[in-house]
């Protein structure tokens, strides 16, 4: 039974993340170890018709203008075609980096993807430093203040004051 439950759980923190190289929906190759040489990398797994998903996006977009492209990454692996992801992300003004994982999943299988969304904040030496299932909005800001600690960007908090944000959202 041990070993069922091993594969029906994602990676969690101080793993190694895997490697990959995928195209952006657009068909530009982008590869993990590429971007972790410029710092650390948020990579986040997602449905289109997942409704945490379409609620996590613009919280993402704003995770990805407070660090820029210099200092770190942020992409998002998507589990749909590229029409359909090209739609998602214009429709929730995502200007990050949007992959397309194979028919297969193969990505997705190899982080032990069980739900969506679900985020990894990536080390440079490629090891998991934080990982959050679900809208995890404790995650999300503990991903944020890591982020800008290793880039040596402005500390801020990504959720708002007057914002009426839930803790948590199972995906």
């Amino acid at each position: 039974m041990i070993g069922l439950e091993a594969k029906l759980s994602h990676l969690e923190a101080g793993t190694a993340a895997p490697g990959f190289e995928l195209k952006t929906y657009e068909g530009q190759r982008i590869k993990l170890s590429e971007l972790l040489q410029r710092g650390p990398v948020v990579v986040t797994f997602f449905k289109i018709s997942c409704p945490v998903c379409q609620f996590t996006f613009p919280f993402l977009q704003r995770l990805h203008k407070r660090i820029g492209v210099n200092h770190a990454s942020l992409i998002a692996i998507s589990q749909d075609d590229a029409r359909d992801t090209r739609d998602f992300c214009q429709e929730f003004g995502a200007d990050f980096p949007v992959l397309l994982d194979d028919s297969a999943y193969s990505v997705s299988n190899s982080y032990g993807i069980t739900n969506v969304p679900t985020v990894f904040l990536i080390a440079p030496d490629g090891a998991i430093k934080v990982e959050c299932m679900g809208f995890d909005k404790a995650g999300l800001e503990k991903i944020a203040t890591q982020v800008t600690a290793t880039a040596h960007l402005s500390a801020a908090p990504l959720f708002r004051p007057d914002e009426i944000v839930p803790a948590y959202k199972p995906g």
